[in-house]
């Protein structure tokens, strides 16, 4: 199973706006920003998400670029 058919079923893609993007995900090497604003103390599972699918595309050939602190936006 190619990655976007895996996000699809898994239920983390419902539609995209350009068909280009399946292509991209599945053969391009991508590099994305995730940045997380923890208002707790610390990490906890509702961060979970976000890493998991960092991880997942990084497997797959894309380049993370992940942030944790204050103003991440």
């Amino acid at each position: 199973m190619e990655l976007f058919e895996e996000l699809k079923w898994r239920g983390l893609v419902d539609n995209v706006t350009s068909e280009e993007v399946e292509d991209v995900i599945n053969n391009g090497e991508v590099t994305f920003y995730i940045g997380t604003d923890p208002t707790a103390d610390s990490l906890h599972i509702g961060h979970y998400s976000s890493l998991l699918m960092a991880k997942r595309l990084e497997k797959h050939g894309h380049h993370p670029i992940m942030l944790v602190g204050g103003a991440t936006g």
